[in-house]
């Protein structure tokens, strides 16, 4: 189907496209991004779970350049797909049309991640995607070293991924497996196969200790570019868990349960932990990402199916919540110069839409019932539960009243309060930036009230058998 091809192919060459542009005209150069990131959603949608494939290897193992929704990926594209319309429509950086051209890039790599029903595709754009985001920090980033570190950390997670892809492969017959109903993988090779995955998505994710190159990428990535990254590469290890690791090596996810509860578990605490005494408002966010992806992670240790539904659910909600406050932060960090926690204070005196916005975004950070977030939250909770795994229950438990803490802390130190005299007062959100994070919104307060279309799609949703030949 020729929509399939095109939904990845729009954003990359419509960004390479951009570079033909006069380099001054930012304004038209963010006004064509934003068109074609929302001509991307049209095509989501228009192509559904259409599929499109071309076989490409035949020896040692077969291969295809195989794309096509699943009932998982589905969601996780389209939320991509919002996150860079709203993110490019705010775009206000120093050299923009190549920021522009960068995230439209970042948007097609990423489509092609999830959308890729090809093991080795998929491993191909696990690297690919890097590459903007690397350009983007070396061009926009604080410090140069931040840039490599990512690079470094996810590069060498995507090696393991590539090796453990090509043994595979080797064994297996044929990497064309994602979201099919396959045999499971066993054997002695299969434990290793699985921890070269699992070390690439844990990377990713990230979970403590893998987490260190995460902060620095969050704090020196400009807000529109961080609010994609937080929002959606950062669940490609989470994807890559749930539709790879958990259909084709089940058995060793079950085994090794016990290190994906500890790390999910140590990541909830850990990541709340500090993000309770961090003062740059960037880095709250941050770490409350390590902390609420913890979550998933041992919805995914427990294998529970309703666990499992609720991990897309809060997939989902975490990157509309995070995308909405890396926003409105930016709009902070615009309008008063810092990201200090400590030098701001009563802002929603003097931008009570801009104080809306963070108010709801921050309620649904912190679970609040009726928006997306209390619906992945509460599902996990159940799931896990049920699963017999009481004390990785309790410990999110704990995390989730943390959170409640820092967040609060992170809204009433920057809107509530006295407003400051030395703060001057700057005009509030403008239509432009209201409509910008309005959907995000949106959304958060619609998966809140209807979350069953995200919980329908359950990890052994397929749409054909595949067989080992």
């Amino acid at each position: 189907m020729a929509l399939v091809l095109v939904k990845i192919l729009l954003p990359i060459a419509g960004g390479a496209s951009l570079f033909l542009l006069p380099r001054a005209d930012e304004k038209l150069s963010r006004l064509i991004g934003t068109l074609l990131a929302v001509a991307t959603i049209g095509t989501l949608v228009a192509a559904g779970t259409g599929e499109w494939s071309a076989r490409w290897l035949s020896r040692p193992f077969t291969a295809a350049f195989h794309f096509g929704a699943t009932p998982i990926s589905f969601w996780i594209a389209l939320l991509l797909a919002l996150c860079t319309a709203c993110a490019i429509a705010v775009t206000r950086v120093p050299r923009a049309r190549n920021f522009v051209a960068l995230m439209l890039m970042l948007e097609g790599t990423m489509l092609g991640l999830f959308l890729a029903r090809d093991l080795l595709v998929f491993a191909l754009f696990w690297d690919l995607m890097l590459i903007p985001v690397f350009f983007a920090l070396i061009s926009w980033g604080e410090h140069a070293a931040t840039a490599w570190r990512y690079f470094v950390y996810n590069f060498a997670g995507g090696l393991t991924l590539l090796l453990a892809t090509a043994a595979f492969g080797v064994i297996y017959g044929t990497t064309d497996v994602i979201g099919a109903h396959v045999t499971p993988l066993v054997g002695a090779w299969a434990p290793w196969i699985y921890a070269g995955f699992a070390c690439a998505f844990l990377v990713k994710t990230p979970v403590w200790p893998l987490h260190t190159w995460m902060p620095p990428t969050y704090v020196s990535l400009p807000s529109p570019m961080v609010a994609v990254v937080s929002a959606v590469q950062s669940k490609a290890g989470l994807y890559g868990f749930l539709v790879i690791a958990s259909t084709l090596l089940p058995t060793y996810v079950h085994q090794y349960a016990t290190a994906l509860f500890v790390l999910g578990s140590v990541s909830l605490l850990y990541g709340a932990a500090i993000a309770l005494v961090q003062n740059d408002l960037k880095r709250i966010v941050a770490y409350s990402s390590l902390s609420h992806l913890g979550l998933v992670v041992l919805a995914i240790a427990s294998q529970n199916q309703l666990a499992l539904a609720g991990a897309l659910v809060y997939i989902v909600a975490h990157g509309l919540f995070s995308a909405s406050l890396f926003i409105v932060l930016g709009y902070v960090e615009e309008r008063e110069d810092t990201r200090n926690i400590v030098s701001l204070g009563g802002l929603g005196w003097s931008n009570p839409r801009l104080s809306g916005a963070f108010c709801i975004a921050a309620l649904a950070a912190l679970g609040l019932p009726g928006l997306a977030g209390f619906a992945g939250e509460l599902t996990i909770l159940i799931g896990v539960y049920q699963a017999g795994y009481v004390w990785p229950a309790i410990v999110a438990l704990i995390a989730i009243v943390a959170a409640s803490a820092y967040i609060l802390r992170l809204y009433q130190d920057v809107m509530n309060g006295p407003q400051r005299d030395d703060l001057p007062v700057r005009a509030d959100l403008t239509l432009l930036e209201g409509l910008a994070v309005a959907p995000l919104l949106a959304a958060l307060i619609i998966v809140g009230v209807y979350p069953k279309p995200l919980l329908a799609p359950i990890v052994t949703s397929a749409v054909q058998t595949v067989t080992p030949p």
